[in-house]
């Protein structure tokens, strides 16, 4: 198979290199973007809370190259990429290179090369947007974790000195409770899905700039939300068995600064708090918040750790492994000092948001 120098010479950046690039800096990370005018307007709209005119603070180095209804010349022999948890489905196609790593989303055909200092999206890309948000998130991510931030399946809301992380097995409901934190005053939406968090006096936590996407059954149980679902599809949400609502997959994208107004993001935060939700909605005993220790709990670890994934690049170089899982260890580390609670019994996001204000208002 050719060497990634090979690929990224059998396609076109002129397209996006002829545009004028734009810049996101994210905690200590700098970030170029190249993208045509047919994405760049959209992108720049997405990316607004991180947009800065020039990368002097923080590194630039990292570029990403944008190109449209490119292909490659030759297909390679793809891989499935092992998804974690049991989960099932092809979502990622891998072919790993002499010097890079080829990345395919199997469902869209968007295709990724990366190699040192080389982050090109490719395909299909006016018709999946938010696959091009993710990948330059996960530059941000990969930038991170090569500082020795490690990865957590978390949302977090920062306030009043105090940052809540909360994790929980998929559809356990953390962005519902991360978005009843974000209605008590004075909190900031740190993240939804991807939490990055370093040991220190005090723990740190950063998020990434990725706008929640959120179920039918956040919307319908919080007010302030009600208006991004039409009130003709709201009903016939409503009038769906309960079980059937709260496993429902349709996602809807919630844009904070126009749900909560100006000045509620904050990506970076000092790390205090750390839920891990495991509760039940058929369970018979109240709700309940329980402070654990994760070295005694391995069971409430497992659900905070999260695989870098097929685009992670290492300080050498290398790529993350197929099937590699992550390691206990510097997460028990980095969380150290990190007040962590279990939330058990049945679910009740009413008690839960109680909770909540104990922490941020004590």
């Amino acid at each position: 198979m050719s060497v990634a120098r090979d690929i990224l010479a059998g396609l076109d950046l002129a397209p996006a290199r002829a545009a004028e690039p734009f810049h996101l800096a994210v905690g200590r990370i700098g970030i170029t973007v190249h993208a045509p005018t047919s994405l760049r307007a959209e992108l720049v709209s997405y990316f607004a809370d991180v947009l800065t005119d020039v990368l002097t603070d923080v590194p630039g180095g990292i570029v990403v190259d944008l190109l449209p209804g490119q292909a490659l010349t030759a297909e390679p022999a793809w891989t499935d990429w092992l998804r974690e948890g049991g989960k099932s489905g092809r979502k990622d196609a891998i072919c790993d290179l002499d010097d890079g790593r080829l990345v395919r989303k199997v469902r869209s055909g968007v295709t990724f090369l990366q190699a040192p200092g080389v982050a090109v999206a490719f395909g299909p890309l006016g018709d999946n947007v938010s696959t091009v948000i993710n990948f330059i998130n996960t530059q941000i991510l990969s930038a991170c974790l090569r500082e020795g931030w490690q990865l957590c399946h978390a949302a977090a809301v920062t306030g009043q000195g105090r940052t809540l992380a909360i994790s929980g097995l998929s559809g356990g409901g953390k962005s519902t409770s991360m978005l009843r934190m974000m209605d008590i005053d004075g909190t900031a939406f740190v993240s939804n899905d991807r939490v990055l968090v370093k040991g220190g006096a005090p723990a740190q936590a950063q998020g990434i700039p990725k706008q929640p996407r959120i179920n039918p059954g956040t919307i319908l149980g919080n007010p302030r939300l009600h208006g991004l679902i039409a009130p003709e599809r709201r009903a016939e949400l409503l009038a769906m068995p309960a079980d059937a609502l709260w496993s429902l997959e349709e996602k809807h994208d919630l844009i904070v600064s126009e749900i909560y107004g100006s000045g509620r993001v904050q990506y970076a935060a000092p790390l205090t708090d750390f839920w891990v939700l495991n509760w039940q909605r058929d369970a018979a005993g109240p709700t309940r918040v329980t402070e654990v220790t994760l070295d005694d709990r391995p069971d409430l670890l497992a659900a905070i750790m999260k695989s870098p994934g097929p685009f992670y690049q290492r300080p050498d170089g290398s790529f993350e492994p197929n099937g590699a899982a992550p390691v206990p260890g510097p997460y028990l580390e980095a969380l150290r000092g990190v007040r962590v609670s279990e939330v058990s019994g049945r679910v009740d996001f009413d008690v839960l948001a109680a909770e909540g204000r104990r922490i941020f208002d004590g």
